[in-house]
């Protein structure tokens, strides 16, 4: 069976995960966190300090781009970057 290109935490049944056992989750699955929480960001931050490896984290701040334009941005990033050059970052949207 072919793994869907996007899966959500209703589907994984993570929806009421922490912070830190959800990007262990997606890090365990190989896939880019899409995320609101800024908590997430200081957790990055922490992990990217100790030198743990994530797949990567695309944040958008709640008040930020319409779900349309991060629709538009996800898009371009699957389009445009390489699963590699994601890892251990995180990407703010909207994209400038």
């Amino acid at each position: 069976m072919k793994q869907p290109h996007v899966i959500t935490g209703q589907e994984d049944e993570t929806r009421e995960l922490d912070d830190e056992p959800l990007l262990k989750r997606a890090t365990l699955l190989g896939r880019l966190l899409v995320t609101q929480d800024d908590d997430l960001l200081a957790i990055a931050a922490e992990w990217q300090a100790a030198g743990h490896s994530f797949r990567g984290i695309i944040y958008s701040h709640q008040m930020g781009p319409s779900i349309g334009q991060m629709f538009e941005d996800l898009e371009l990033l699957c389009i445009s970057a390489e699963q590699e050059e994601l890892e251990n970052l995180v990407t703010y949207l909207p994209l400038l």
